[in-house]
């Protein structure tokens, strides 16, 4: 573990993870989430963020490959982020990778409850695939909630028959059912996310009616026939270490190729801090080649 990350996992743990157990409102949540990207998240110089006719975020920085793309759906626990607080990192990955990005920017809970998120994603999906871009020229990404959006994407293309070309996810929440045992064991672990309020989090995401085990929302309950490469990262002291093991089982239950980069120490999305340390540098590349080399 780098130093700099060593000095991350502290701040978090002692600043961050005790904000986030102690904010009430949703709302006020989401609105702390894009004053610290604005202040915490780098951007590569030259960065291009715009919106197309359709409304999608479209981020790019760099010369980029014609005619591909990757789709992106932001993480926050359905209930903060945006493609503005992630075009940063975003912004980043399309400069290592040569891909532009294009990013939903979807209705969030609590006002916009479970399947608002997934709803989305497959019209932005359809959107692309209207503008002239193939299956097979788009490349799914996620991080977090939007990482199990991205899943729950993926499984209904799958089912589809219209399968994309691959799927990356960093540190994916992918059961609301909250059956993962590392939801106690890593919960003194983990130095970002809190599992005390996890549970207050599903119910503000889930509406009344819905099943948490709903492949919306719970991609670890869904198939994947005839799936293309998935590559996760995550990290061994998160809460959500179980899903994301337990994802990467399911996934190579049904015939897919999958590869996981597991870092020992790393919290939560480490990938948001590039910029701010070496690991995450070293994780955006990774996700970069894997994406290029898909497409």
């Amino acid at each position: 573990m780098s130093r700099a990350l060593d000095l991350l996992v502290t701040g978090l743990r002692h600043v961050a993870r005790p904000r986030l157990l102690s904010v009430k409102e949703p709302q006020v949540a989401r609105a702390e989430f894009e004053r610290m990207a604005r202040l915490a998240f780098r951007s590569p110089p030259h960065l291009c963020h715009i919106q197309d006719r359709a409304g999608l975020d479209r981020i790019q920085c760099g010369r980029c490959a014609p005619g591909k793309i990757v789709l992106f759906i932001h993480g926050g626990g359905y209930i903060a982020g945006s493609p503005r607080s992630y075009a940063a990192m975003l912004g980043r990955l399309s400069l290592l990778s040569g891909l532009e990005i294009c990013a939903p920017d979807y209705p969030l809970a609590p006002e916009h409850p479970a399947p608002a998120a997934f709803d989305a994603a497959v019209a932005a999906w359809e959107h692309l695939i209207a503008s002239g871009y193939a299956p097979a020229d788009v490349v799914l990404g996620g991080d977090s909630a939007g990482g199990g959006a991205a899943l729950a994407l993926l499984s209904h293309l799958c089912r589809k028959g219209t399968p994309p070309a691959a799927l990356f996810a960093m540190s994916p929440w992918c059961d609301l059912t909250l059956s993962g045992d590392s939801l106690t064991r890593n919960a003194d672990r983990d130095p970002f996310l809190p599992a005390a309020r996890i549970r207050e989090l599903v119910d503000y995401v889930l509406p009344p009616g819905m099943e948490a085990a709903d492949p919306r929302i719970s991609p670890l309950f869904s198939d994947f026939p005839d799936c293309p490469p998935v590559l996760l990262h995550y990290g061994e002291t998160e809460i959500l270490f179980d899903d994301c093991r337990r994802m990467a089982a399911q996934l190579r239950a049904s015939g897919a190729e999958v590869s996981e980069d597991v870092h020992p120490t790393a919290p939560h999305v480490w990938h948001l801090f590039d910029g701010w340390i070496p690991e995450a540098r070293r994780s955006l590349c990774d996700i970069a080649y894997f994406a290029r080399m898909s497409l």
